[in-house]
């Protein structure tokens, strides 16, 4: 499974690090962005609720 995250689109709200920092991190404006664009293996479910929570959908996940 692969995550991308639009800066353009992404608000910063947060959500996605807050349901899964394993996978995403903020900037220095607080806007998330992938860590990696492969998810780990265990971490796919909560890597897509966290894309499912994206106000903005700004979150890809393929």
């Amino acid at each position: 499974m692969k995550v991308t995250v639009d800066p353009d689109r992404c608000e910063g709200h947060a959500r996605c690090w807050e349901i899964c920092p394993e996978v995403f991190s903020l900037d220095e404006q607080g806007h998330g962005r992938a860590e990696t664009p492969e998810v780990p293996a265990g971490l796919e479910k909560k890597a897509a609720e966290a894309a499912a929570n994206c106000p903005e959908r700004a979150i890809t996940v393929s």
